[in-house]
């Protein structure tokens, strides 16, 4: 309690001291949309103490009309300046945990969701790190997506007219605490990426949703429209969010297997069979959109469109769900898996906690882990895939929504709101999806039948 009063007398202190005059009470719906709701300096100890109440039936998947008190309650630890607001009375943000009216946390919430799961892996001695790799596109508007160059991969100026708005973003974020490991241009035109620095899930959590934020006002500021949706071109990449995590006891990386031929841990190939044996149930909370299957295709070429369609893992080839980067000598606290099966539209929090949930389950029960793949999976006939037992992530939101719903291990990780309300929602939206008559039907069917 001592801690939290200096957490919250700290806050107090900033605000005075920088001039602070509104407060963004951030919290994030079962979907992965940022809501706020906004105090001013005046409000803020009484906030801080005793939280906001709002109408929890207006925000998705949270609550029934009978049950729609909520409180937003600050975490004072998430206080951070706005970088691209006015610089006199200015605003800042913290980042809420959901409560009910009687002080227990909100089940529907995904940052407790996420806690819960932190909470086993504590249990069992682990903290959880990740670090994505998060892709995005910049167009000219939102109505259409129409690119701002040619580029491909790591070009610069004159093909990367977007050399400026990723350098303004980095300082944005690291204005805010968040630091970049690396940014460039990506594959297709008009497509970048921004790689944030590993640390723990519940940060990194929190930390992705400010960076799509940031994203879209820097973008704003310079009046083009940046956008997070995983396909938006059909004969190009789509935009993916490889997510690097590791385990740690302590200081040491709970990955790191220094007899191993891959430097891999017990720990690390459990948590691999894990993820591998669950790739298909969590693939709705890792890619809950219509249009993020649009991205889960073969393309052509070696690579195809470069994202993960088989259940396998790899330490080389990029075309397998899970990569698992060489090592390098003295690094072993790098040591770590790519899971890149995930976009960036996803909702962070369940993402992680799902994940995490299925690495844990591959530990506890003690999965076996298969060979790595040596050759390219997409180059293989179904009947080499079949035989080598590789399974195709779900190839359709229906498909996820089917797997999902008879999932135990989402069942333990979301809980049983979370998920129903989740599955609910993707239904609805399939629903709205298959009654639509695209301009491919148009353009293909009209002129022939």
């Amino acid at each position: 309690m001592e801690n939290d009063r200096e957490s919250k007398d700290y806050v107090l202190q900033m605000a005075k001291a920088e001039d602070v005059k509104f407060i963004r009470l951030w919290f994030t719906d079962i979907l992965g949309s940022l809501k706020t709701i906004n105090i001013t300096v005046e409000e803020l100890p009484e906030a801080l103490d005793d939280g906001i109440g709002f109408d929890g039936a207006a925000i998705q998947g949270f609550a029934r009309l009978d049950e729609s008190d909520m409180i937003a309650m600050p975490d004072p630890t998430t206080f951070v300046i706005l970088p691209w607001r006015p610089q006199e009375k200015r605003v800042a943000r913290m980042i809420c945990d959901i409560l009910l009216p009687d002080g227990r946390p909100f089940e529907g919430d995904p940052r407790y969701v996420l806690r819960r799961n932190l909470e086993r892996a504590a249990r069992l001695g682990y903290t959880f790190y990740v670090g994505p790799e998060v892709e995005f596109f910049y167009f000219e508007s939102a109505e259409s997506p129409v690119p701002l160059d040619k580029g491909g991969y790591f070009d610069l100026t004159p093909l990367d007219e977007a050399t400026d708005l990723r350098r303004e973003t980095v300082l944005a974020l690291e204005e805010m605490g968040i630091e970049v490991e690396h940014s460039h241009h990506e594959g297709a035109p008009s497509q970048h990426e921004i790689d944030l620095h590993y640390t723990d899930a519940l940060t990194m959590a929190d930390n992705t949703m400010t960076f799509r934020l940031v994203v879209k006002e820097v973008a704003l500021k310079q009046g083009v429209y940046a956008t997070f949706m995983p396909k938006p071109l059909a004969d190009m990449n789509g935009s993916g969010m490889h997510i690097n995590q590791s385990l740690f006891r302590g200081e040491t990386n709970a990955f790191f297997g220094p007899d191993d031929e891959h430097h891999l841990s017990a720990i690390a190939k459990g948590y691999v069979a894990g993820l591998l044996r669950h790739a298909r149930e969590i693939t709705l909370v890792a890619n809950q959109w219509v249009n993020s299957y649009k991205r889960l295709v073969s393309g052509t070429g070696p690579l195809g469109f470069e994202a993960p369609v088989y259940v396998s893992w790899a330490t080389r080839n990029r075309s397998d769900l899970i990569r698992v980067p060489e090592y390098r000598r003295g690094k072993e606290e790098s040591m770590r898996i790519e899971y890149r099966a995930p976009d960036p539209a996803c909702n962070p929090y369940l993402a992680f906690a799902a994940m995490l949930g299925g690495g844990l389950e591959g530990i506890e029960k003690e999965y076996p882990c298969p060979d790595p793949m040596q050759e390219n999976v997409l180059a293989m006939s179904e009947e080499e895939k079949r035989a080598r037992g590789i399974a195709h992530l779900p190839g359709s939101l229906w498909e996820a929504i089917e797997v999902a719903e008879g999932s135990d291990l989402l069942r333990r990780c979301l809980g049983d709101h979370v998920l129903e309300s989740l599955i609910t929602n993707k239904k609805l939206e399939w629903r709205d999806y298959r009654r639509q008559v695209t301009d491919y039907e148009i353009r293909r069917y009209l002129p022939m039948l």
